[in-house]
């Protein structure tokens, strides 16, 4: 990996960096890696290395072990219900939110993340499917003006990415994935916070169907009642 370039806020490049090579499976679940390890690894000292990895540790990424250093966290499927359970709780509400106080403005952002969204799953690409997907939730939950939450849901997608778990390819078609999202944006559009909600809710849920059985049964779980999981919130 390359040296971080020197800049007053080493941390901050230090978290985009390890964050980074988490998700790309270079630094691997489980695996100890010392403070010194990644201070060398990058070109920094260990204190903004410290500072990162506690960072990282309040998002769920890692594992902090005093005096050893930090392990990347291995999930459980326990972990990825729990993802979709929260992304029920605070993306419902926030999908609201954002459908009743949406602007102009708003729309022609979120409308350029949604037709960015739609010509990458066009291509089949997987990679860019994804990609365009999280821009498209994200450009849309932060029109609720609630950056905090945006943050938390954006680390919890983090979490599922660790799973190595995904619905494109294996589960639908890159296509299919963008067309799940087409009544959030269009009730979005319409300034219809309770069918933005709905929607959002209904897309959730139907990404838990499919991830959820998948993972359990890679996992050698038995079967495992998705609806009863999820409808108490």
């Amino acid at each position: 990996m390359d040296n971080l370039e020197r800049a007053d806020n080493l941390t901050d490049q230090a978290i985009t960096r390890l964050r980074t090579a988490i998700l790309g499976g270079e630094l691997k679940p489980g695996e100890l890696y010392s403070a010194t390890q990644l201070g060398e690894w990058l070109g920094v000292s260990r204190t903004p290395i410290r500072e990162a990895l506690q960072q990282l540790a309040t998002t769920g990424l890692v594992v902090v072990e005093r005096n050893k250093g930090m392990r990347v966290r291995s999930t459980t499927l326990e972990d990825l219900v729990e993802v979709f359970q929260v992304r029920l709780m605070l993306e419902v509400p926030v999908a609201r939110r954002a459908a009743a106080v949406r602007t102009a403005a708003d729309i022609c952002r979120v409308t350029e993340a949604f037709d960015a969204f739609q010509q990458s799953s066009e291509t089949g690409d997987a990679a860019a499917t994804l990609r365009t997907d999280r821009d498209f939730h994200l450009a849309l939950l932060s029109t609720s003006g609630n950056h905090r939450v945006v943050k938390m849901l954006e680390d919890l997608r983090n979490v599922v990415l660790l799973t190595g778990v995904e619905t494109v390819p294996r589960s639908r078609s890159s296509r299919e994935a963008f067309e799940d999202h087409r009544d959030v944006y269009e009730a979005f559009v319409a300034g219809e916070p309770e069918k933005a909600g709905q929607a959002m809710r209904r897309h959730i849920v139907n990404t838990a169907r499919l991830l959820v059985p998948r993972e359990a049964q890679e996992r050698g779980i038995s079967a495992v009642d998705v609806e009863a999981l999820l409808n108490w919130t």
